[in-house]
């Protein structure tokens, strides 16, 4: 199965940081999309299928917990795969965000963990394509 992967971060930079690290991973990648925040993420994800999202938490406009818990209320998106790649030290942020069904990595990340985080993901059946 190749995916169709989103990585949304406000920074730039970052995104295509997260981008490289896809792609030295070796996950197998049929298509990858970028996104400023959770706004244009929705409006991606409701535009075309995405297997998997890298998700930045901390970001303008719309913060990814807000975004993940409107992919999640949305019965169309709900089974997509969310990865948060954040700096994110919270530990009751961090619970939240795994109650809702995202892995989670932090910031700086080895594409070797990315690719545990979504095994991980799909071993316990979190989501995927339809």
């Amino acid at each position: 199965m190749a995916f169709s992967i989103l990585v949304v971060d406000d920074n730039r930079l970052m995104r295509g940081m997260v981008a490289r690290s896809v792609t030295l991973s070796g996950l197998p990648v049929s298509s990858l999309h970028e996104a400023g925040d959770g706004e244009q993420a929705l409006a991606l994800l409701r535009r075309q299928w995405v297997d998997l999202v890298l998700l930045d938490i901390n970001m303008p406009v719309m913060d990814g917990e807000t975004f993940l818990g409107q992919v999640r209320a949305d019965a169309r998106l709900r089974a997509t795969l969310v990865v948060v790649v954040s700096t994110e030290s919270s530990q009751p942020r961090i619970a939240r965000l795994k109650a809702l069904g995202a892995g989670f990595i932090h910031k700086p990340f080895t594409p070797e963990s990315l690719v545990k985080a979504v095994q991980d993901l799909m071993a316990i059946g979190s989501g995927g394509a339809p």
